[in-house]
């Protein structure tokens, strides 16, 4: 899972990471206009919230769209620190564990 920001100056680091590992589902959270700009390599699911609402809304919005997965990774480069919680909120709620990715000039890192 990646939270897409309107700015597009870090949609390259999803495009990446999206293209250089091998994912089981690739789930974005974003806009309507995030949706028909971005170009991934790979086939993706969305989670298209509406970022000027309300926190809880936001929250609401991504829980009941998680997957029923038992691993689920998340990257928070990019977007904003609303979206970003609402997701953290989200997945702890539902009480889903995740591990944070992020690629590094070393690779793709863990956490």
């Amino acid at each position: 899972m990646a939270v897409l920001g309107v700015g597009k100056g870090t949609w390259g680091h999803i495009a990446r990471l999206i293209s250089e590992e091998e994912w089981d589902a690739i789930l974005l959270v974003g806009n309507d206009w995030g949706k028909e700009n971005f170009s991934p390599s790979k086939e993706v699911d969305w989670i298209i919230v509406n970022n000027r609402a309300g926190f809880n809304i936001l929250k609401d919005t991504i829980k009941e769209k998680l997957p029923a997965v038992d691993e689920i990774c998340i990257s928070l480069v990019s977007g904003s620190g609303k979206e970003h919680m609402a997701l953290l909120a989200a997945l702890r709620e539902a009480g889903k564990e995740f591990k944070m990715v992020i690629l590094t000039g070393e690779g793709t890192k863990y956490y």
